[in-house]
C-alpha cells in the first residue's frame, strides 16, 4: 500500500510541475492528491506516527490525531499568509505603491539596474518576493518601453527578489514555512543569511552591470508619478504593520498568525477612516465613476485563493507521507548516503530550480529533525530560495515574471540562468564561510 502511496505522491507532483503543458491549474492535482492520500491511509488502516525530535523517533499516534495536528500546523501558515496579502491589497488600494517610483529618478541603465535590484532586495524581504515582483514589474513597464531591455532588468529582478527572500521570515513561503514551523528564529535567520543573501543579489547584478544592454541611458522615460491621498501613508503603515509581527512573536511567544491579524486590524481601521476623508473619494470620483467601498472587502476579493488551495492541499500531501514515516526513512536513508549535509542542501538547491520549492521544503520539515535554528535549517531556507531562480519557473517571483511580461524559457535560460546560479552558489559559499567560520 505504501508503494502506491508513493505513486499517487509522484504522480500528483508530476502533475503539479507539468501545469503549463496539462493547462490544468495546480491547485487541483495538490487537493486531489491530498485527499486521495489520506483516504488510502484510512481504509488500508495504515500506521500513523508522531516524529519526537528530541530522541528522533517515531511514536505511534491516531489518524484523527495526526490530520488535526498537521491541519493546525497548516492553518498556521495559511491564516497568516491571508493577513499579509490582505494588508498587500489595502496598500494597493491607496495606490500606496506607486510613492516607490519617486526613488527612480534617473536615466543611466546601470544606476536604474541597482535601484531595481535594490528595491526588490528590501521590499522582497518585506512583502514577500512574489509581491514585490509585481509591483516592481508593474513600475518597470511603466518606466522602461523597450522590451528587450525590460526583460533583462525583469530577470534580474527576479533574481534579486528571491535573494531579499531568503533572509526574512517573511520574505519567501518556504522562510515562512520553517519560521511558523519553529524551525528558525528571526534573529538567527537574519545573522546567519543576510549577508550571504546580499552576495547573492549584489554579484550578478555586478556582473550584468559590465553587459553591452546596461549601458548608455534609456532614451524615454515616463517621469509622471500618480499618488493618491494617504498613499504614502497606506505605504508606510502597512508595511510597518507587517515588519510588526516578527517582533510581535518575540515578544509574546504567540504563533505569528496572531500578530499578522493584529497588524491587519490596525491597518484595517486606518483604511476605513481614509477611505472616506474627502481628499480621497475626490480623487477616486475624478478618476471616473467612483463608489464608496469598504477597502478591507475589496482587498479580500482579490486574494489569490488558488495559492491558498494550493497550499493547503501540497502541505497535507506532505503531512500524510510525514505521518507514515516514510519521510522520516528516507532522511536516514539519505543521510547514511550522504553524510555530507552541504551537499544533500545543495542538491536540495538545484531541485528547486526544477520543481516548486514549497512541497520540497515542506519535506524537508518531515525528513530531517534537528533543533531550532540548526544551520541544516538556514541553508536549506537559502538553498531553496535562491535556486529557484535558476529556472524561470523554480520559483513564484520567476512564474508571475513569466506572465506579466512573457518571458520566453529558452531566452532566461540563456541570459540569466548562469546570474542565478553565480548568485545562489556564491551566496551559499559565503554562508559556509560564516557558518564554519565566523559565526561559531
Amino acid at each position: 500500500m505504501e508503494t502506491i502511496i508513493i505513486i499517487v505522491f509522484v504522480l500528483g507532483y508530476l502533475a503539479i510541475t507539468l501545469e503549463h503543458n496539462l493547462h490544468i491549474d495546480k491547485l487541483i492535482p495538490a487537493l486531489a492528491m491530498m485527499a486521495i492520500l489520506w483516504a488510502m491511509i484510512a481504509l488500508g488502516h495504515l500506521d500513523v506516527f508522531d516524529i519526537d525530535t528530541v530522541n528522533k523517533q517515531l511514536l505511534p499516534t491516531h489518524i484523527e490525531e495526526a490530520l488535526l495536528h498537521h491541519l493546525g500546523k497548516t492553518a498556521e501558515i495559511l491564516v497568516f499568509l491571508l493577513g499579509a496579502m490582505t494588508i498587500v491589497e489595502i496598500i494597493d488600494y491607496f495606490n500606496g505603491f506607486a510613492t516607490i517610483k519617486q526613488f527612480i529618478r534617473t536615466r543611466n541603465k546601470v544606476r536604474l539596474l541597482w535601484i531595481f535590484a535594490s528595491l526588490a532586495f528590501v521590499l522582497s524581504a518585506i512583502i514577500d518576493n512574489l509581491t514585490a515582483t509585481i509591483v516592481l514589474i508593474t513600475i518597470l513597464q511603466k518606466v522602461i518601453h523597450e522590451r528587450n531591455l525590460r526583460l533583462w532588468f525583469a530577470g534580474l529582478i527576479i533574481v534579486t527578489a528571491n535573494a531579499g527572500g531568503a533572509w526574512s521570515p517573511i520574505g519567501d513561503v518556504t522562510t515562512t514555512m520553517l519560521w511558523i514551523g519553529k524551525k528558525v528564529s528571526t534573529p538567527e535567520l537574519i545573522k546567519y543569511l543576510i549577508v550571504p543573501s546580499l552576495v547573492c543579489m549584489v554579484v550578478p547584478t555586478l556582473i550584468a552591470s559590465r553587459y553591452k544592454v546596461f549601458k548608455g541611458e534609456i532614451d524615454k522615460m515616463d517621469d509622471k508619478i500618480e499618488l493618491t491621498p494617504k498613499g504614502p501613508t497606506m505605504l508606510y503603515l502597512g508595511l510597518s504593520a507587517i515588519l510588526f509581527v516578527p517582533v510581535f512573536k518575540t515578544v509574546t511567544h504567540l504563533p505569528p498568525y496572531v500578530g499578522m491579524m493584529l497588524s491587519l486590524a490596525v491597518v484595517s481601521v486606518f483604511a476605513e477612516v481614509y477611505s472616506r476623508s474627502k481628499a480621497f473619494v475626490e480623487s477616486k470620483s475624478n478618476s471616473g465613476a467612483y463608489t464608496h467601498h469598504n477597502p478591507v472587502h475589496v482587498a479580500l476579493t482579490k486574494i489569490e485563493m488558488p495559492s491558498i488551495l494550493f497550499f493547503l492541499g501540497i502541505l497535507m500531501a506532505v503531512a500524510a507521507l510525514e505521518s507514515l514515516g516514510l519521510l522520516f526513512g528516507f532522511a536516514q536513508d539519505l543521510n547514511a548516503a550522504i553524510p555530507n549535509s552541504d551537499i544533500v542542501v545543495a542538491i536540495f538547491g538545484f531541485i528547486s530550480a526544477i520543481i516548486d520549492n514549497v512541497p520540497l521544503v515542506a519535506a524537508s520539515m518531515g525528513m530531517f529533525s534537528e533543533p531550532i535554528d540548526h544551520p541544516l535549517w538556514h541553508a536549506i531556507a537559502f538553498a531553496a530560495g535562491t535556486g529557484g531562480s535558476m529556472i524561470i519557473f523554480g520559483s513564484a517571483a520567476g512564474v508571475v515574471a513569466m506572465g506579466m511580461e512573457k518571458i520566453n524559457f529558452f531566452w532566461y535560460l540563456k541570459n540569466i540562468s548562469f546570474l542565478a546560479l553565480v548568485g545562489s552558489v556564491s551566496g551559499y559559499l559565503t554562508f559556509m564561510l560564516f557558518r564554519d567560520y565566523i559565526l561559531v
